[in-house]
């Protein structure tokens, strides 16, 4: 038996390997560096490889055979168009998301440098905007920056890149893994408010077990069935008819529950709104974009790849869970009165609306699926990152809706920038919301999905309601006497809100370049 010779082509997957290499060299930063040199060396670290892995992304979509794609390290890892779209998708919302996480360090007068004020959970300027006393009571108090976050949060990136192009069950399961569990530990590092963090990060942690065993589960079961874990292979047994049909449907409903928990759907959602309530702020804005990209890859890739012969037994289970998940999603946001919890129902509306891209299973369905997937991940990072600038008298977050009154009119900038994220959200024409949403609807109807996009619809205008509601609140409301105040955000918090809401008003005024390339990118390997 001739054992073929294992190869690996490590330009295919350089991208993948400068993330995790940094994230190693991250990790020897916080051993051998001394404490003050810790933060800068882990910035720069983290920014330069995103970048330079963003780089690769690019040379490599140039490059590839054919323009179609082709497999690596002995067939485990897809690298296709789509794979390299999510991967720059992934990329990019990385960096907005290191910076924010960045920006979470605060340098108070009579602190050593490397020492901090409050960890995850304060700003570099905004200290004198809060209170200077409460602000030297936290610096006694306070401990060394929480640098270890940055190789955590490459290592998290490393596994979302691996995961939308994974090509067989056990590569895909690896980098849900490699990607889960340091996200499980980002949860519980905010400072203050720390028992509803650290009760995040159990919860997310203790569910996310569940579903990762129910995936592994599934694949063993596909295993059984077509005697293969490459997606291709599955199809392909699918297709031939052979093994039990039985074992093919046990192991296509496991797998479907670990990915719609991490795609946070009906009714494997209940972690979503606790979770970015507790987590620290910028740890919830980078997880709630960029895990939403890299499980609906993954997602995609099964559906699209291994069981294109069994759509039709695995389309009207997604049918059933789309429209659960926009009604629950709409009409749950509504009796929210967090602000964070409110837009965690909201992305579990925003699933629905992508599934019903998924649901069309065609080509269009795919590329609209990977424009909504841009978009709504830029968009996603700037609303938390604006939601990070309130703040009450002791510099906590303030995150009650009711409490946001008159601060558009206060701080009209600030109320004028959330109110474009949440009408992108709702889909109001010239944002990136509503060309999204129009383009997972069209391919859903083309699909034969009319009812789902009736559905969607009716869903997007009870979502709106309460979008609206948190905009006159800001603008035609009076302020309460203590109201929250809005801390001066310094170059890198600038930088994320001004790049995300660009993003989101040129992709609502002019689509085009990006629908373009998302149609040069609707068909995997």
């Amino acid at each position: 038996m001739n054992i073929p010779t294992p190869s690996i082509e490590y330009g295919l997957i350089s991208p993948m390997l400068i993330v995790l290499g940094a994230a190693v060299l991250g990790v020897l930063v916080e051993a051998f560096l001394p404490r003050r040199h810790r933060y800068g060396a882990q910035v720069a670290l983290s920014i330069t490889a995103l970048i330079a892995a963003f780089i690769a992304v690019v040379l490599i979509a140039g490059d590839l055979p054919g323009g179609t794609g082709s497999t690596a390290v002995m067939g485990a890892v897809a690298v296709d168009l789509p794979a390299l779209f999510l991967q720059g998708t992934i990329l990019l919302v990385g960096v907005l998301g290191v910076l924010l996480i960045g920006e979470r360090q605060i340098t108070v007068p009579g602190v050593p440098d490397g020492e901090s004020a409050g960890g995850l959970d304060a700003f570099t300027p905004q200290a004198s905007a809060i209170a200077g006393s409460v602000v030297e009571k936290q610096a006694t108090r306070a401990g060394a920056i929480q640098t270890e976050v940055f190789p955590l949060t490459l290592f998290a990136v490393g596994g979302m890149l691996l995961f939308p192009a994974a090509n067989d069950l056990l590569t895909m399961f690896i980098a849900l893994e490699v990607l889960s569990l340091p996200l499980y530990l980002l949860c519980g590092l905010a400072r203050r408010r720390r028992l509803l963090s650290q009760e995040s990060s159990l919860k997310y942690f203790l569910l996310g077990a569940f579903a990762s065993a129910f995936f592994l589960y599934g694949a063993a079961m596909l295993y059984g069935y077509a005697g293969t874990l490459t997606l291709p292979g599955i199809a392909d047994a699918v297709a031939s008819g052979t093994g039990r049909p039985s074992l093919a449907m046990i192991g296509t409903g496991l797998l479907l529950v670990g990915v719609l928990f991490k795609v946070g759907a009906v009714p494997f959602h209940s972690w979503i709104p606790d979770v970015y309530q507790g987590a620290p702020t910028p740890i919830t804005a980078f997880m709630a974009a960029a895990t939403k990209i890299a499980a609906f890859g993954a997602m995609l890739r099964i559906f699209y790849v291994a069981l294109p012969e069994l759509r039709a037994d695995w389309r009207p289970v997604l049918w059933a869970i789309a429209i659960l998940t926009m009604l629950v999603g709409t009409i749950t946001a509504v009796t929210q009165n967090d602000v964070k919890r409110m837009l965690g129902y909201s992305a579990v509306a925003h699933t629905g609306f992508i599934l019903t891209g998924v649901i069309a299973g065609n080509e269009s369905g795919l590329s609209s699926t990977l424009f909504y997937l841009f978009a709504y991940g830029f968009s996603t990072v700037g609303a938390f990152a604006v939601v990070s600038l309130v703040r009450d008298a002791g510099g906590d977050e303030e995150t009650a809706i009711a409490r946001w009154a008159g601060l558009g009119k206060r701080y009209p900038l600030i109320g004028i920038v959330f109110s474009l994220f949440l009408l992108a959200f709702a889909g109001i024409p010239l944002t990136s919301g509503f060309v999204s949403k129009f383009a997972v609807f069209k391919a859903a109807g083309e699909g034969g999905a009319i009812p789902l996009v009736v559905v969607g619809v009716l869903a997007s205008a009870i979502a709106a309601y309460f979008y609206v509601r948190v905009i006159v609140l800001m603008f035609f409301t009076d302020r309460p006497d203590d109201a929250p105040t809005v801390v001066v955000p310094s170059a890198l918090t600038t930088g994320v809100v001004t790049v995300t809401a660009a993003v989101t008003f040129a992709l609502g005024a002019l689509p085009q370049p990006l629908l373009d390339l998302a149609n040069s990118a609707n068909r995997f390997l």
